[in-house]
C-alpha cells in the first residue's frame, strides 16, 4: 500500500498548479504550493491504513470539481496533523472536496470533513487505559 499511495500522491500532484491553495477548515490546515500541498498528502497517506473508500457523488464544470465520499480509515500513524482522533482509531471520514481549476488542472483544493470514531484507540478505552498486564494479586515470576 505505501508505494501505491506515493505513486497516487504523485499523480494527483501532476494533476495540480504550481501553486495549488489546500485548505482543511476543520484542522485548521493550510498549504500553499505544490511542494506544500505533496508533503501533506505524502504524512497524510502514509499514515492511513484505508478499509474503505466510497464515491457518493462526483460532478464537474470548466471551472470547478465537487467529489463528496467516505474513506474508513485506521489512523496507523501520527502524520495527520490535527487529527481529532488518535492514532490507532477506526474512523469514518465524510469528505467534501471543492477543486478550483485553472487551465485544466487543480489550483485550489477545499476539505471539508467530517470524523466519526468508529472504533477508539485501545488507550483511549476506559477500561484499558491506564491498566497493568501485570496482576497484582498474581505478579510475574
Amino acid at each position: 500500500f505505501p508505494s501505491e499511495a506515493a505513486s497516487e500522491v504523485e499523480a494527483a500532484l501532476d494533476l495540480s498548479t504550481g501553486d495549488i491553495v489546500w485548505e482543511s477548515p476543520a484542522r485548521g490546515l493550510l498549504f500553499r504550493g505544490k511542494e506544500a500541498a505533496g508533503e501533506n498528502y505524502r504524512r497524510m497517506f502514509s499514515s492511513f491504513r484505508v478499509e474503505e473508500f466510497r464515491v457518493l457523488q462526483r460532478f464537474a464544470t470548466e471551472e470547478r470539481v465537487v467529489d463528496d465520499s467516505v474513506a474508513t480509515v485506521v489512523l496507523a500513524g501520527d502524520g495527520v496533523e490535527n487529527a481529532p482522533a488518535p492514532v490507532g482509531s477506526k474512523v469514518e471520514i465524510r469528505l467534501l472536496h471543492v477543486f478550483e481549476m485553472r487551465e485544466g488542472k487543480i489550483s485550489r483544493e477545499l476539505v471539508f470533513e467530517n470524523w466519526r470514531v468508529i472504533e477508539p484507540a485501545v488507550s483511549q478505552l476506559p477500561h484499558l487505559a491506564g491498566a497493568s498486564l501485570v496482576s497484582p494479586q498474581h505478579p510475574a515470576h
